[in-house]
């Protein structure tokens, strides 16, 4: 019996030798295929030596890695896991099973491979770099620039190394200092994609869009189809306004990685305008394979709020800003969000704003100042600031103040944040003395040209809206800073020194809780009337019912507004609703609609839904109107000044924030303050009064575009006399201040 163990032992061990012998051979084989680039014939020879010896450490290294540069990311965790645990102090065999992590996405346990192949052998380059990688996707940009600089200096030529580091000084804005690496990346080795692809990341932080098309175009020629470039891509066409080459960009980028993440998300921006449904399902494939995307929290809450749920749409963005804290686009949505939350006062929402400032605008420095001639009667050099310089709705609130300015006392300075431009540009363009094309500029770039242009008077013309440059404005480059107009409800920032209101959109409680000193106008915001817009006839005087309308965004239609509306519209059985909203030019919303109003027991038939037009179309359609209800708390502002040049008379119910007293505000300007309710009952005894007496609501809508155009609000020219003198008085102040 000892004789047959003893002779079945010497087999094996003769078997054994004979397999590491072949193994030997087949080894030499498997390397020198890898090294050809025969990636398949080095992975089956490996395959075949570990069907010999299946814990042969280097085929199993050999394989993982082969597997790595493949792709094939399960199979590379599995042989290297098992390399390491055969070797469990192979330095390069615990790197590449930190890369295959990294690549899995389990950054954590990544870095404690990479840490422990460090440990073993500090001078493994890949090892420190590769850390730097990981760091980076655990939020630990400075860590992260420090194992690059290791690399570098074990490696100085190393062109990986060297790329990394600028892609983890780009979170941190240092995008100068990205740039120099990822030159000096791309002079060790000129067809360094993610190279390239880095100096377009930077050129677009930025807002240098050329320069980053440009190297997008140079990266994807090194490597036709990269996904992450194109997705990159598509991100400035969609900046840019290239809607069509945006989508185009995205969907090829998802041909390559159909899980790519800013791919997602870029048709979820484009989306959510048209179909918000699919480009909420975009944002929810992102989060189930990346929970911590603030980018997909960010547009999920704007997919939320495009549909009214304003307190879901919120919990979403303080998601995304607990996952980053200086998130300025989270935190802007927010801001913007909360005025559409019916309990939302002033208090809360001056709070926001101070968080931003809190988050964001004290971490940005000051400029310093040159001297400048403090004649309080010199001529002024107002800047204005806006990435609406377009067909927007908020252009037409501050166009007429450009128009009508006074050019002997004031040098306008328009500075166009935005690279869109159209026919209502070049109104805008023909009202300033210097037009700068800011849209590629940086915030320190534009804060360097409006200190050259010697503007005395910066003015904000976008609060927290969409393409604002708040940054630009927490650097005070200017002696004298002002917002208005645009978003109208402050900023929270200390560094801008006025708001333009009115006591009624804020009343004097109210204003020790903004940042700014609030200055009033004759009413917050103004528009020109279109001209040879004529009152129509009172449609109830030939329909012999009341026609309602609503011509605002549909998010604005909160469920205390619509509760109230319904319960008005029950009160007169034969009443209609006129909605108007580009937003219902997307079926589910207007579904969405039509059943909210279901549920009140209004049915479809009293209700008119019209989607997207002209402003010429949409004045023509008040025709169909006898009396607009006002939204709240986010009131109408354009879509009420339109209401009543037209002559139909606009019922207002003030709230408790800027936003939610508005329409009231403009209501009372022009000579109706028994159109404005302090609570829903008296909104809904506005409407009862007038409906009961049609004749003297067909001499109002006769007699209304007159008495605006008459009113100090109303009346564009007197209106921007108004503000040219509150510009000298801030000067004066200024002036005098200073000694």
């Amino acid at each position: 019996m000892a004789s047959d163990v003893g002779s079945r032992a010497f087999q094996n061990a003769r078997l054994q030798k004979k397999h590491r012998k072949q193994a030997d051979a087949l080894m030499q084989a498997a390397v020198a295929a890898y090294r050809a680039g025969r990636r398949a014939e080095a992975q089956a020879v490996c395959g075949q030596i570990l069907a010999l010896l299946p814990e042969h450490f280097d085929a199993l290294h050999l394989l993982g890695v082969v597997a790595l540069d493949s792709g094939q990311i399960d199979l590379a965790e599995q042989a290297l896991t098992k390399a390491v645990e055969i070797e469990p102090r192979h330095a390069e065999a615990l790197s590449n099973l930190g890369l295959a992590l990294f690549n899995r996405k389990r950054f954590d346990d990544a870095r404690k491979c990479q840490e422990r192949a460090i440990a073993i052998k500090p001078s493994l380059v890949v090892a420190q770099t590769g850390l730097g990688n990981t760091l980076m996707r655990l939020g630990r940009p400075e860590e992260a620039i420090a194992a690059h600089d290791r690399a570098i200096a074990l490696k100085p030529d190393y062109a990986d190394a060297h790329c990394n580091r600028g892609m983890a000084l780009l979170p941190l804005g240092r995008n100068a200092d990205a740039n120099q690496s990822f030159d000096r990346a791309l002079s060790l080795n000129p067809r360094h994609m993610e190279a390239m692809f880095g100096k377009g990341l930077a050129s677009l932080n930025l807002h240098h869009v050329d320069a980053a098309l440009a190297a997008f175009d140079a990266a994807l020629a090194l490597k036709p189809g990269a996904a992450p470039v194109l997705a990159q891509r598509g991100r400035l066409h969609q900046m840019a306004g290239r809607f069509d080459q945006a989508k185009a960009d995205f969907d090829a980028a998802l041909v390559g990685d159909p899980m790519l993440e800013m791919a997602l998300l870029g048709k979820a921006q484009l989306g959510h305008f048209k179909d918000v449904a699919q480009a909420a399902d975009a944002c929810r494939k992102v989060l189930e394979q990346n929970p911590r995307s603030e980018d997909a929290w960010l547009w999920l809450g704007v997919c939320f709020a495009k549909q009214g749920e304003v307190a879901a749409a919120i919990a979403h963005f303080d998601r995304a800003l607990e996952i980053r804290p200086d998130f300025a686009e989270a935190m802007t949505a927010k801001i913007f969000t909360l005025e559409f939350m019916p309990d939302a006062d002033f208090e809360l929402q001056q709070a926001a704003r101070r968080e931003w400032w809190q988050r964001i605008g004290s971490h940005i420095a000051r400029r310093s100042l040159p001297p400048r001639d403090r004649d309080p009667e010199r001529r002024l050099t107002v800047g204005y600031v806006s990435s609406d310089f377009r067909n927007h709705s908020a252009a037409l609130t501050y166009l007429p103040v450009l128009r009508y300015a006074d050019r002997q006392d004031f040098r306008i300075c328009c500075y166009a944040c935005s690279p869109v431009q159209d026919a209502v540009t070049a109104q805008f363009r023909a009202c300033a003395e210097v037009w700068v094309d800011a849209s590629q500029m940086s915030d320190d770039e534009l804060a360097d040209r409006i200190a050259a242009d010697g503007v005395d008077i910066l003015v904000d013309l976008s609060g927290h809206s969409a393409g604002n440059r708040l940054p630009l404005f927490a650097r005070k480059p200017a002696p004298i800073q002002v917002t208005a107009w645009g978003s109208g409800t402050g900023t929270g920032l200390p560094t801008i020194d006025y708001f333009f209101a009115d006591s009624v959109t804020v009343p004097e409680a109210a204003r020790p809780l903004f940042a700014e000193q609030v200055h009033d106008l004759p009413a917050v915001i103004t528009t020109e009337a279109l001209p040879g817009v004529a009152p129509s006839p009172l449609p109830m005087l030939h329909n012999g019912y009341v026609t309602f309308g609503v011509f605002n965004r549909l998010d604005k239609i909160s469920d205390p507004a619509l509760a109230l509306w319904t319960r008005l519209i029950q009160q007169l059985p034969d009443s209609r609703i006129v909605i108007k909203s580009a937003s219902l030019d997307d079926p589910l919303l207007r579904d969405r609609l039509l059943a909210r109003f279901a549920a009140h027991g209004v049915t479809e038939e009293r209700i008119t839904c019209l989607g997207w037009s002209t402003r010429e179309q949409q004045m023509a359609q008040f025709a169909q109107v006898d009396i607009s209800l006002d939204p709240f708390p986010q009131n109408g502002g354009v879509s009420t000044w339109e209401s009543l040049q037209a002559g139909v008379p606009v019922i207002a119910k003030l709230g408790a924030s800027a936003a939610s007293r508005a329409a009231a505000a403009i209501v009372t300007a022009v000579g109706l303050a028994d159109w404005v309710a302090g609570d829903d009952d008296g909104y809904i005894a506005i409407a009862l009064k007038y409906t009961a007496h049609p004749a003297e609501l067909a001499k109002l809508r006769a007699e209304l575009p007159a008495r605006v155009a008459a009113s100090a609000a109303g009346n564009v020219e007197t209106y921007a006399r108004k503000v040219e003198e509150a510009y000298r008085l801030f000067w004066r102040r200024h002036c005098a201040a200073a000694g």
